[in-house]
């Protein structure tokens, strides 16, 4: 053990056989004294003032120039679009014995639909042939019939000539007193009954004529009792073929659910509906007053619901006689003095340009029109002076 040892076991002996002393209260240390710092006098930034000014007229500015700006593109949600809607009926009556379609089924023009059974009218063509052929046969009895009178009226002249000739000679032999007065009254008698006979040949022959439309020379098919039996040949014939009916345009068949082979239509009951594809435009509702500067002919973009990130081209094609309300079933009367002015809309039909577009919309769908007037409302229109585009319209 070294020095160092023995010494820290001399202490510690020491320090057991030492009293006990109390212990120390804790003396409490008061924290540091900060210095306080001097204030600073606070300096208005310029670059403060400037934003706190600039912001209001940057906001100011920018609001003016909208406005200013605006009012070129007009636009309204109150959009349909509409296709047209064709009733498709039967011209003849009949029992269906064939269907080609169904309910929500696309169609091309001249597309069979259904037919109607053809055997009546297979029946009455048959008949009306027939028709034709009498009356063209009755056309060549009508001219053996003028020949006849023809030869009549030709063997009715020759023997009033006779006749003329023997009532002279009796005449004369009677003057010179070698023929008797009873011989002269048979030749007058003779040549009156001649002449009479004439008269009734070429009364024949009028009548003749008369029966062949007063031209005996006339076409078998150019007169009229032929005409009418053609005429009934020609409806016997259209009938016919209207018991097969055909798709009238491209479209879709609708309401046709219950159109079924056996059923029997009757002539021009409506069926079902086709909705023509080809035919399609938009149907917007303007606000009167943004019809100012609204015209035909203007091009639009219009978004429909369905395919909300696709823009459709259009043009303004016509812009409506009146106010819906003008147009409804009982108008609105306001001549008891409660009068509230109301924004009227007017309906503007727009046609689309894309041609593709149409065979995937359908009518009834929802659409947002914007339709570009070229004309902003100006600085010179708040003074009430016309803008260079306004002079221009």
């Amino acid at each position: 053990m070294n020095a160092v040892a023995k010494i820290d076991e001399k202490v510690t002996e020491l320090e057991m056989e030492a009293p006990a002393q109390p212990a120390a209260a804790p003396v409490a240390v008061a924290p540091p004294v900060q210095p306080t710092p001097a204030p600073v006098k606070k300096k208005r930034r310029l670059g403060g003032l400037l934003l706190m000014v600039a912001l209001p007229a940057a906001l100011a500015a920018g609001g003016g120039y909208v406005w200013v700006t605006g009012g070129r593109y007009q636009e309204t949600e109150n959009a349909n679009l509409q296709q047209a809607k064709v009733s498709i009926a039967s011209d003849t009556a009949g029992r269906i014995v064939k269907v080609d379609i169904a309910d929500n089924q696309l169609v091309k023009q001249g597309d069979v639909l259904f037919a109607i059974d053809p055997e009546p009218y297979r029946i009455a063509l048959a008949q009306a042939d027939a028709a034709v052929a009498v009356a063209r046969v009755g056309i060549e009895q009508l001219r053996a019939a003028y020949s006849q009178a023809m030869a009549q009226e030709k063997s009715a002249t020759s023997e009033v000539d006779y006749a003329q000739s023997q009532y002279d000679r009796a005449a004369d032999l009677a003057q010179k007193g070698i023929n008797t007065k009873s011989a002269l009254d048979q030749a007058k008698n003779d040549l009156d009954k001649a002449k009479q006979q004439l008269a009734v040949a070429q009364q024949g022959i009028i009548s003749a004529k008369a029966a062949l439309a007063g031209n005996p020379d006339i076409e078998t098919d150019k007169h009229p009792t032929v005409m009418a039996a053609l005429a009934a040949r020609a409806k016997a014939a259209y009938d016919l073929a209207q018991t097969t009916v055909k798709a009238p345009a491209d479209g879709v068949i609708s309401q046709a659910s219950s159109f079924k082979v056996g059923q029997y239509v009757g002539s021009g009951t409506p069926l079902f509906s086709l909705v023509e594809t080809g035919d399609t435009w938009i149907a917007a509702n303007f606000k009167e007053t943004q019809l100012t500067h609204m015209k035909p002919g203007q091009k639009a973009d219009i978004v429909v619901d369905t395919y909300p990130g696709r823009t459709f081209e259009a043009t303004v094609k016509a812009i409506g006689a009146g106010t819906g309300a003008e147009f409804s079933l009982l108008p609105a009367q306001n001549a008891t003095g409660n009068w509230v002015k109301v924004t009227q809309r007017i309906p503007v039909r727009l046609e689309l340009t894309d041609a593709d577009a149409k065979m995937a919309l359908r009518t009834g769908m929802s659409a947002t029109v914007t339709v570009d007037t070229g004309v902003a409302r100006g600085l010179p229109s708040i003074f009430g002076h016309a803008t260079a585009g306004e002079a221009a319209q």
